[in-house]
This record gives C-alpha cells, structure tokens and sequence, in this order.
C-alpha cells in the first residue's frame, strides 16, 4: 500500500488547515444549496394513496402523523428481494441501521417513516430482530411507481398545508448515502433545519440555534429549554457565529 508521508506535528497542522479551507467551502456550498432546496417549487399530490401501518389503513397525510413535514424512505422489504423473508435488502438495510432516533426530527415537526410491500406481520419481525424504531408502513396501491421508487430506493419529501399535501423534494442513488443524520434529513425539507443562521424565505419558523436541542426522550418533558442549558447554549451559539473569523 502506497502510504502519504509522515510528517512532524508542525507540517501535520500546516497540511489540515490547507485542507479545512476547502472543508469549509463545502461546507458553506452545501448550505447554499439546501437554501435553493428551500426554495424549490411544490408540487399539489391529488390522488389518494393507502398504506397499512401497525393500526390498520393509514393514508398519506396520515403518515404525517400531525406534523408539517414528512420524509417517505422506501425500502425494498418484500418476496423476491434478496434476504426475504428473514431480511430487507442490504443496501435498505445499511440506511436503516444509520437512523438517528427520530425525537430530534419530530421536534422539527418532521416525521420520517419506511414504506415497503411487505405486510406489516413481517415488518413487525424485522424491526424487532434488527432493533429499528421508526414508523414503518406497506405499500397498498402506486405509490412507489408514483413517486420514482418502484424499481430503485429513494426519500421523498412531503409538506402539508391543513389536509393539502405537497411534494417537496426527491433523493436517491448516491444521494441517499447522506441520509441517517438529524441534519442531512432536515436539509432536505422545506423548512430545513429551522434555525436563524440559515437562508431561508421570510416567514419561515425558526428558532435559536442550539436552544432547541434536547435528549431524546425529554423532549416531552420540556416546554421550554432548561435554564442551565440556555446558558450553555449561548456559549456555543457565540461560538457558532465566530466560526469563520
């Protein structure tokens, strides 16, 4: 194996901050970028769709489960699949197995389910051996030919405006390597992560960056952030915006 050189500590450092010039180009670019995402048009979804979930039939705003945005990944868990019936594909499988818990994106008021053909007894099995939490639904009628993911995997993005719903956004092939982290999904969505450094249009929600971070299973708990934590926060918050100087 052809190694890079090693170098003292002194040319080490040099080498990183030669590198982190162009980290923190990508890094603004790809702000940018979910900026224009945010903008993207909308597109009105008339046609009804059902689903079959743990409780029963469920329809596409159902999905949503009252919140604005929701983020549909489908993956290919059904007969004639390689691993059935004891697993979903592999590649679907490595994406599952990178989910953040899913509290952080519901305190954006964002859902995020799995949509398959396999009957929801299978589901069942599968999450439970695998570990998996998220809400996971079956396909009943075109909703994957419909969407671009009756054939290959793929996020589809979703908002609602009281019972109207709208397609926001799509992703696959190599884009779906990124999705897992609570901030690749919210940069998908409409309202992004919904914080006040981003670029978004006026009238967005937004809140202070870092205030509305929580441990997953108090978000319930807290109306508003702890005392504690807003001091914390402010701390990192002045960071944050000292971060290019």
């Amino acid at each position: 194996m052809n190694t890079p050189p090693v170098v003292s500590q002194q040319a080490w450092e040099a080498a990183r901050e030669q590198l982190l010039v162009k980290e923190k180009a990508m890094t603004r670019a790809r702000d940018a970028l979910a900026a224009e995402r945010r903008r993207m048009p909308w597109m009105a979804v008339e046609k009804t769709y059902t689903f079959e979930g743990p409780d029963g039939k469920a329809s596409l705003l159902d999905l949503f489960e009252g919140r604005r945005q929701l983020i549909v990944y489908r993956a290919f868990f059904e007969p004639g699949v390689f691993g059935w019936p004891e697993h979903a594909c592999r590649g679907c499988s490595l994406v599952a197995d990178q989910v953040a818990h899913v509290a952080h994106l519901n305190a954006r008021d964002t859902t995020l389910v799995f949509a398959s053909r396999a009957p929801q007894a299978d589901i069942a099995r599968l999450k439970a051996r695998m570990g998996w939490q998220m809400p996971w639904y079956t396909i009943t009628d075109s909703f994957d030919a419909d969407f671009g993911v009756d054939q290959w995997h793929g996020h589809n993005v979703f908002i609602r405006d009281g019972d109207r719903v709208f397609r926001t956004y799509f992703i696959n092939n190599r884009g779906d390597e990124a999705m897992g982290s609570t901030w690749n999904y919210l940069d998908i969505t409409p309202l992004g992560r919904q914080e006040v450094w981003e670029d978004s249009p006026e009238g967005y929600p937004q809140t202070p960056t870092y205030k509305w971070w929580n441990w997953h299973d108090n978000y319930a708990a807290e109306a508003a952030p702890n005392p504690k934590w807003v001091e914390i926060s402010d701390a990192g918050e002045a960071a944050f915006r000292n971060r290019d100087k």
